[in-house]
């Protein structure tokens, strides 16, 4: 019989990037197609997709493209996978709104092939018939997928947590779940980005109250920072603003956007003469406003950091404002949110962030949450998605925990293949699933190599030697020229200078018999490096550049 393949190409081992291949024979579909936003030291670099080559190989297996939620991290690389092979993609209504602000970005609204799916509906294609089923989530219309292959069910989670008082009343649908697993679920992959830790996820009740408690004590003007994919979150604010008499003003191109097409789909309702422009916001009392806009991550050129530096068109941080960071920090991030938590500060502000009230809760199941789905699911195997490696491992070990064998409940990794079959599951491959870097208009054409002459060039500087040699001897005709950038001070330049011209007129004087250029150019590297570093004890990137006259 033929065997299910399971394929992640992202998300499995970190926070992000997810994407998710099912294959049966010929047929493929991939769930979600997200991005990860880059670390610190991935210099220059403005967004991470998932590689895709093990798609492109033989793009006609891939049928469909499911989303479970409209976040960045399981949409934000849809466009990207698109522009390469164009596949109809079908995921929930808001969801789909999301993606197209995306696509327009891109230019791919006319060429794509976005269809809505209500939850309780099955989409078939190929060998698969996939369900959606409703889950509570930070995001409204979040769904979880039933895979429906010839082997049975496969339960794909995605984001969710069991949330008994949702803020727009989106259960995650614990019976269907169990008629699952009645049935005999053949792989549940599931969330495992808190498994760490214990209890139960807060209702996302609790934020609204704070938020509510926060607009009412604030003594000014009030500015609210979020994701701006957080529709329910933006509701809360309009509806705080809305009972403490306040008007809103929308800022940041994401949120501006987003909230237009979540009023436009019914996601947002917004009262009457509640919003502001630009212009209306000037001459409104600061004490009766409240401003949401995006920067939750400290993004430098968002409006909240744009705010936060002085340098926004329409907003200046004044003392008594008050700053709600309704957000956490995705990890890489924590560097730049904190630096403009304390610019916020520097400008008298008062700020409230996480760390001192609840104004944002996880979206994502905590331990005792994970415990009741693997029990009425009771899957015949296990793998833990959407989680960094540690995760990943404690989740398998929860599942064990649970009664689960320990062939059963299986750790993977980016680019391993699962194989199941009749006879049971296991890794028989690894595919191709690097990071690749999104840099301006490139797309992959920035590696790790480049990654390390930036950081090379960020940490020590670089200094140039430019000789002009004879094409037959070698010989040096004029004196060497040498620069150096970001590697030393202005008074120590023209000693360092003046030793690294010594140490070219060595390695080139003297006549040659052969002249070796490759040779020459290394030879110059080396010796320029060694005596810098003797000189400094700091490695620059040295740069030989050889003209032949």
């Amino acid at each position: 019989m033929t065997a299910l393949r399971v394929i992640p190409l992202g998300g499995l081992g970190e926070i992000g990037r997810n994407m998710m291949l099912y294959e049966y024979g010929e047929d493929m579909i991939a769930v979600d197609v997200g991005l990860m936003f880059p670390e610190e030291e991935m210099l220059g670099v403005d967004l991470v997709i998932p590689e895709i080559t093990y798609v492109m190989d033989d793009p006609s297996k891939l049928k469909a493209v499911f989303l479970t939620h409209g976040h960045e991290d399981h949409i934000g690389a849809l466009p990207f996978l698109l522009k390469e092979v164009n596949v109809p993609v079908f995921c929930t209504r808001l969801t789909r709104g999301l993606v197209e602000v995306k696509l327009r970005e891109h230019k791919l609204h006319q060429t794509a092939q976005v269809n809505v799916v209500e939850v309780g509906q099955t989409v078939n294609v190929g060998a698969f018939g996939v369900e959606f089923f409703s889950v509570s989530h930070s995001i409204p219309d979040a769904a979880g997928l039933i895979v429906h292959t010839p082997l049975g069910p496969v339960v794909h989670t995605g984001d969710f947590k069991i949330d008994h008082t949702p803020v727009m009343d989106q259960h995650t649908d614990l019976q269907r779940l169990a008629e699952i697993g009645r049935e005999g679920a053949l792989l549940l992959a599931m969330d495992s980005t808190y498994v760490e830790i214990e209890g139960y996820t807060p209702s996302e009740q609790t934020v609204a109250e704070s938020l509510d408690r926060a607009i009412a004590d604030a003594p000014d003007r009030v500015i609210v920072t979020t994701f701006a994919s957080l529709i329910s979150r933006i509701q809360m604010v309009i509806d705080a603003a809305e009972k403490h008499g306040r008007r809103v003003f929308v800022t940041g191109r994401s949120m501006v956007n987003n909230v237009q097409m979540a009023r436009d789909l019914g996601y947002l309702r917004v009262p009457a003469g509640i919003m502001m422009n630009a212009r209306e916001m000037t001459e409104h009392p600061t004490a009766k406003t409240v401003i949401i806009c995006t920067g939750s991550q400290g993004e430098p050129t968002s409006a909240l950091t744009r705010m936060a530096n002085g340098t926004h068109q329409n907003v200046t941080i004044q003392r008594d404002d008050t700053v709600i960071l309704s957000s956490n920090p995705v990890p890489g991030n924590e560097m730049l949110v904190y630096r403009n938590i304390d610019n916020l500060y520097r400008a008298g502000a008062h700020v409230i962030y996480n760390r001192l009230a609840p104004v944002h809760v996880r979206g994502h199941a905590s331990q005792e949450e994970l415990k009741i789905i693997h029990r009425i699911v009771r899957p015949r195997h296990f793998i833990g998605i959407h989680g960094e490696y540690r995760h990943l491992v404690l989740h398998r070990q929860l599942a064990i925990s649970l009664g689960m064998s320990e062939e059963d409940a299986i750790t993977m990794t980016n680019g391993d293949v699962l194989e199941i079959d009749e006879d049971g599951a296991r890794i028989v491959d690894q595919v191709s699933a690097e990071y690749v870097y999104v840099d301006g208009l490139g797309v992959g054409d920035v590696d790790h190599i480049v990654l390390r002459d930036r950081q090379h060039l960020a940490s020590d500087g670089m200094v140039v030697v430019v000789v002009a040699l004879n094409r037959q001897l070698g010989e040096l005709l004029r004196p060497p020229e040498v620069m150096s950038h970001g590697f030393v001070g202005p008074e120590e330049e023209p000693e360092i200078i003046e030793g690294v011209q010594s140490v070219v007129m060595n390695v080139l004087g003297g006549e040659r018999q052969h002249v070796d250029w490759t040779g020459i150019r290394e030879t110059l590297k080396d010796d320029v490096a060694t005596y810098l570093h003797q000189q400094t004890h700091r490695r620059p990137l040295v740069l030989p550049i050889t003209v032949e006259v």
